[in-house]
């Protein structure tokens, strides 16, 4: 993938080993530059007695995934909750892995669910990757344009935001007086074999830009913040399509 101008800064992270800290109790553990050149960004949001994971690399990188959690001091058997934003490789390779060894329940939008429980090779976007999927099941499908998961004490909001493909996922928190936003794959791209629309796209950028986010976690150009960098980066992207 091509470099991004706007890519965001390490300031505001703190590195430990291979894993970031990017707010309290949040974490990154993958990405191309922590587990795997192939991986989107993953994350980590410690629920205290619960874990939550968003994304999954593409799937080389399982046990590096896993390392990162426990490099974090958090136990990965508490992993309860794994959201898969949309059903690409990048994002859903190690999903099979940390389902079968931590007992952890796949969430995902009912419109991208089908490309992983048949693990179609098109759909998936891993005949790309010169790799395969394995038929896996998703536990949860969600089907509404904005579901609440709660872990702990911790609300989760699963907003639809199709465009990238049918079942994209952005996921926000409130933590720390801060709204922190997984934005995997705001930018694109935008194909016919994933189901791309560029309309909806829009009016899913839009409803993002409403939640004025303070902390944009993105799938592969890294952290962006304050506020005023969330804003630039997403119009950014609605500029150039």
């Amino acid at each position: 993938m091509c470099g991004d101008p706007l890519r965001g800064s390490s300031r505001g992270e703190m590195d430990l080993g291979k894993m970031r800290i990017i707010a309290d109790g949040i974490y990154m553990i993958g990405g191309p530059d922590i587990s795997h050149p192939d991986d989107a960004t993953s994350f980590i949001v410690d629920c205290k007695d619960e874990l939550v994971m968003i994304d999954a690399g593409a799937g080389a990188s399982a046990r590096v995934l896993q390392k990162n959690v426990e490099d974090a001091g958090l136990d990965p058997k508490a992993i309860t909750t794994l959201i898969l934003t949309h059903c690409h490789i990048d994002h859903i390779g190690s999903a099979p892995y940390f389902r079968t060894q931590f007992g952890c329940k796949i969430v995902m939008h009912e419109l991208d669910a089908d490309a992983v429980e048949e693990g179609e090779s098109l759909k998936t976007a891993a005949s790309c990757y010169g790799t395969f999927f394995p038929p896996t099941p998703v536990d949860r499908r969600l089907t509404g344009d904005h579901e609440i998961l709660t872990c702990g004490e911790q609300e989760i909001h699963c907003i639809h935001t199709p465009g990238h493909t049918p079942g994209s996922l952005s996921i926000y928190v409130d933590r720390g007086g801060k709204r922190i936003l997984f934005g995997q794959d705001i930018h694109g791209p935008f194909l016919d074999v994933f189901g791309s629309d560029i309309r909806r796209w829009r009016k899913s950028m839009e409803l993002l830009l409403t939640l004025e986010a303070d902390i944009l976690c993105e799938g592969h150009f890294g952290i962006f913040q304050p506020k005023e960098n969330v804003t630039r980066y997403i119009r950014r992207y609605l500029k150039d399509y």
